[in-house]
């Protein structure tokens, strides 16, 4: 079954009316390779069985839609909204490559079009060469402003200049690009938790979120990120990014009841209308390779 999404390895393990124990075991190697981990794949295929005896569904599509309530159960999400009240302070987090800059664009698209929001950017990812120039072409196309230092700035400065500055155009929604890599683990989170003092301080009374940006390719090592940002900062959200029915995907599951982290968007693909509230029931129906 090389080269198929899981969503398709699960229909064809499943095309048979004979579901034995070697068929559930062969169900939670597939969950594990689709990145729910393997307590949580055994987990869910024991339960699976169980109501399966219960249940007994007639056929393929009703036991697909049984497993598909049984990770349902998993998943946490959040809706992500900003207030035209208050001011808004949405710190953008992640590892360099899984689509940060372009996800702060999307962001930026997705809320200038609700009544009341007036976004700005703050380009505080100083570290990553041409982060700058990129965050300023999107906000260019967008017609959105964008704050910014240049490249080798301090991250802190910026954004701390982003807020005073949007107070005084009367700005409400600032979206912050932070940097993914620094020389090590430990300088990464140093700095992380120094910008979030800034904001912290200069935030008080404001919508204050930290969203942290995985990316659905990456497996495993989107948990270890999740982790790692959280113990750091403390994460609000998540946002998968580069999700469709070829992606793995199954680390949504694992991030939301191993860490108890929710998720607020989808991204699924590179233009800036390919970005949509987190829906856990499309988001399930993808992966599982249901159709609606």
């Amino acid at each position: 079954m090389a080269g198929k999404s899981l969503g398709e390895k699960i229909r064809t393990l499943f095309g048979s009316s004979a579901w034995t124990d070697d068929v559930f075991e062969e169900l939670e190697d597939l969950l594990v390779e689709g990145d729910l981990g393997a307590r949580e794949a055994m987990r869910v295929t024991e339960e699976l069985q169980k109501r399966v005896k219960k249940e007994r569904p007639s056929d393929r599509e009703a036991l697909i839609r049984v497993l598909k309530a049984l990770l349902l159960e998993d998943l946490r999400i959040l809706d992500l909204q900003a207030d035209p009240e208050l001011m808004n302070v949405f710190l953008i987090l992640g590892v360099n490559g899984v689509g940060k800059t372009t996800t702060l664009a999307k962001m930026a698209q997705f809320y200038r079009g609700i009544p009341g929001i007036t976004p700005v950017l703050s380009a505080g990812d100083t570290f990553r060469a041409a982060a700058v120039e990129q965050l300023q072409t999107h906000g260019e196309r967008l017609g959105v402003r964008v704050v910014s230092q240049g490249s080798g700035a301090d991250p802190g400065a910026v954004i701390y200049d982003t807020l005073e500055s949007a107070r005084a155009r009367g700005e409400n929604l600032v979206l912050a690009d932070t940097a993914g890599r620094m020389h090590n683990k430990a300088n990464l989170i140093r700095e992380l938790q120094k910008i979030d003092k800034i904001v912290s301080g200069r935030a008080e009374g404001s919508n204050y979120k930290k969203i942290l940006i995985v990316d659905a390719t990456t497996g495993q090592n989107g948990f270890t990120q999740a982790e790692t940002f959280h113990e750091a900062v403390g994460v609000d959200g998540v946002i998968l990014t580069k999700y469709d029915s070829t992606a793995k995907g199954g680390i949504a599951m694992k991030i939301s009841r191993d860490l108890g982290l929710p998720f607020c968007f989808l991204g699924t693909g590179e233009s800036y209308d390919k970005f949509h509230k987190f829906n856990a029931d499309l988001y399930l129906d993808t992966l599982l390779g249901l159709q609606g």
